[in-house]
Parts: C-alpha cells; structure tokens; sequence
C-alpha cells in the first residue's frame, strides 16, 4: 500500500524534478526474478532506480532499521517494510550467508531485488572492488542479472549532505546476464570472482567511472 501511494505521489515528483535521463530499460523484465547490481554513489541511489526500472524493487536493509525502540523506530520499520525492504543483519560470515538465503527466497517470490555489490556507498566517486556475493546470489537463485550504471545522484545527495539538489540524473540498464549455468561451480572462488568482474565490468561501462581495485570501505578519504 505505501509502495503503492508513493509510486503515485513521489515517483511523479522525482521525475518533474529530475528528468532522469533513461537508457536500455527494456533490458528490465517487467516481471520475474531480476537482480538489478548497480554502483552505489549516494542515498538517492535506491529512489532513482526503481523509476527506471518501472517495478517495485526490494533492497536488503540493516536489521537496526526494523527494531530501534519508541515511536520513531514504529515509523521507520513501517516505512521500510512498505518499501518492500528486507530486514538482514550484516555483522559476521553467517549473518552474510543468510543474507544469501534472504536474496534467493526474495527472488523465488519473482520479486525484482537491486543490490550495490561495493557493499557501502562510493566514499570518493570511483567504482570500487565488487564484493563476491553478487555472483553467489546469481548462481544459485538463476536468476538474470541486469547491470545498472548511476550517473549524478551524487550530485543529487553529496555525502554528508542531507538535503537533495537539482543535478542531472542518468540510469543506464545493460543487456541481462545470466549465470544459472554455473549452478555446480558455485563455491570455486575463481568462478564467483570471475562472474563478479563480468559483472563489474558491465556496471563500470555503463557509469563510466574510474576503477580502483580495492573495497570502498577500505577507503581513506577526507569526505
């Protein structure tokens, strides 16, 4: 229901705003298990996405959203449920597999799930080493994976800055790729990292960032 009132209400504003310009969305199926992997610049990121996509996507969301006490935290694990986020908790090995577990039966349920594979936004604007989930989620749900390069949301929220700004906006889906094939393969680490910089690659061609090999939340920068 509040996906349903905000894709009326805010999804109309976004795009009178915005204007984002939109490439290659016919690559989204307009239903069906889709994993959308996208580079991950700034918190507008999950907003913009779904309005080129033209479906409800679902994101995994820290599990602190869905149990912070009081009123506030009523609110707040409302809205995130209305958004069809899905509560994880990210904090050791077996919390990530589960996240795995969580990701395959989101999918199972046809639903269209957008993941940010450097695992935390940009600290600098590059495209930062791919995290290796992506692959596993891909190879054992089956389910195709369509490349989404972001261009300007950072502009649009620049770190550290709660408000939005008007900024030009693109969304760039690429061709679906697929990787059920590779189902037997699934705990090579070199299959799971080559699948991983397949997809990468397509992400980096279509954002057109520069590429530093090393994870985002590595990262030391002044921001």
């Amino acid at each position: 229901m509040l996906y349903r009132t905000l894709e009326l209400t805010l999804a109309p504003a976004l795009r009178a705003v915005y204007r984002p310009e939109v490439s290659g969305a016919s690559h989204v199926p307009s239903q069906g298990p889709v994993i959308l992997a996208a580079n991950h610049v700034s918190f507008a990121d999950e907003f913009f996405i779904p309005l080129g996509a033209r479906r409800q996507v679902c994101y995994f969301a820290k599990a602190e959203y869905f149990t912070t006490p009081g009123i506030r935290g009523r609110v707040m694990a409302a809205f995130f449920r209305g958004m069809g986020q899905v509560p994880v908790a990210r904090t050791d090995v077996r919390s990530a597999a589960s996240v795995i577990d969580i990701g395959v039966e989101v999918l199972g349920e046809g639903r269209a799930l957008g993941i940010f594979p450097e695992g935390t936004r940009s600290p600098d604007g590059r495209l930062h080493k791919f995290r290796t989930g992506v692959a596993r989620l891909a190879i054992r749900s089956g389910a195709p994976v369509v490349p989404v390069g972001l261009v300007g949301t950072r502009e649009v929220q620049p770190p550290g800055d709660r408000r939005w700004h008007r900024a030009p906006v693109a969304m760039h889906f690429g061709p679906v790729l697929e990787f059920g094939h590779l189902a037997a393969q699934e705990r090579s680490a070199r299959v799971l990292r080559d699948v991983t910089e397949t997809i990468r690659e397509c992400v980096q061609d279509l954002s057109g960032q520069d590429y530093l090999d090393s994870y985002a939340s590595s990262v030391k920068t002044a921001l």
